[in-house]
């Protein structure tokens, strides 16, 4: 099983850009589709993307669709979530998870959770 952790966080200003990592260890990085939530304070958790195994399919919630893009570096057990156009709503923590099966959308269906990082836009 592998274990997540975010990386990238920050502080940046309305239209701003920010690139958040997720570095895997332990075992077959490259068998497990990755998700991108968020959770902002006193909201559910958040579908964001999901990138699968292979990184030839994502997918984006709609809130974030054609500012945010997620990729993946299977040598690296690494992915990038870039975050481009940064609005104040996008203010959360960020957290990355693996799914082996299951609906790519559904927080459920995510067996390993990284600990989050706090991305916050300054308006």
């Amino acid at each position: 099983q592998v274990q997540l952790a975010e990386s990238g966080g920050g502080l940046v200003q309305t239209g701003g850009s920010l690139r958040v990592s997720c570095i895997a260890s332990g075992r077959a990085f490259s068998s497990y589709n990755i998700g991108w939530f968020r959770q902002a304070p006193g909201k559910e958790r958040e579908f964001v993307s999901s990138i699968s195994r292979t990184g030839n399919s994502t997918f984006y919630s709609p809130s974030v669709k054609g500012r945010f893009t997620t990729s993946r570096d299977n040598t690296k057990r690494t992915v990038f979530l870039q975050m481009n156009n940064l609005k104040p709503e996008d203010t959360a923590v960020y957290y990355c998870a693996a799914r082996y099966n299951g609906i790519w959308y559904d927080p459920t269906a995510y067996s390993v959770w990284g600990q989050g990082t706090q991305v916050t836009v300054s308006s």
